[in-house]
């Protein structure tokens, strides 16, 4: 769930905008009250927040109840112009700086950010699996479903990736052409280096096809070519009925 959260006229106007070009489930509080009760309590239940006031009403209210950036929930503050899109909290480890990029694309403000210099181009890419014969419009659906969970958009995406037995997989060369990515395949024993990295491993898919996940091994190794760095994972493998998908990250050196 994401909290949108306004306390003047103006910023309710902007909150309204904003959840109308949100693809996830969001909701509007105007001048909550008890106010620093409702929003500590948004955000110790790991609800993301945008809050459309000053930044110093931001901190003040949330620093009581700040954890830690690996699993605090990502926070913005936005201006009620809807002028600047500030990543406040969980940046980097809670993909804020991601959202709030996302944010301001879609209302064309301008994104202030100041994360360290080597987080701000990470390079995304996404892995997938799919059955033989999967229709276009099944990977399709999953791949956007993927990028709406994780806070990101096509246009952030590097490569298509699968392995090698994939690469005349008619359906995956629909949608990377579809989409207008380039689709790339890495053979067993390159996906293979990814194993330490994998969220799960899966025997089965190991006799199959010699490695222990296609679609988390693929993405991660993509990012660690392109970056010569290594990768993670931003989303670890989703399934549907007929394919999987993950999504990997790195950041170039400096």
């Amino acid at each position: 769930m994401i909290r949108i959260v306004a306390l003047t006229e103006a910023g309710e106007k902007l909150a309204k905008q904003i959840q109308q070009l949100l693809p996830e489930q969001s909701d509007i509080w105007f001048k909550p009250k008890p106010f620093t009760a409702q929003v500590q309590q948004a955000f110790q239940a790991g609800e993301r927040l945008i809050l459309i006031c000053a930044t110093g009403i931001a901190v003040r209210t949330l620093a009581p109840v700040l954890g830690h950036k690996n699993t605090d929930p990502a926070v913005l503050v936005l201006d009620e112009a809807g002028q600047f899109v500030i990543p406040l909290l969980s940046g980097h480890e809670g993909g804020a700086n991601d959202w709030a990029d996302n944010i301001a694309s879609l209302i064309e403000a301008q994104l202030v950010m100041t994360t360290a210099n080597p987080y701000l181009s990470p390079v995304y890419s996404v892995g997938m699996g799919c059955e033989r014969h999967c229709p276009v419009d099944k990977l399709y659906e999953l791949l956007m479903a993927c990028l709406a969970q994780a806070n990101l958009t096509l246009a952030q995406i590097s490569h298509i990736n699968s392995i090698d037995i994939k690469a005349d997989e008619l359906g995956l060369i629909a949608l990377a052409k579809q989409i207008d990515k380039p689709f790339v395949t890495w053979d067993k024993y390159q996906l293979c280096e990814m194993e330490a990295l994998l969220s799960t491993k899966s025997d089965y898919v190991y006799s199959v096809v010699g490695v222990y996940g296609v679609a988390e091994s693929a993405a991660l190794f993509d990012v660690q070519q392109i970056t010569q760095q290594q990768g993670e994972l931003v989303l670890t493998k989703q399934k549907s009925a007929v394919a999987t998908c993950a999504i990997a990250r790195a950041y170039p050196k400096n």
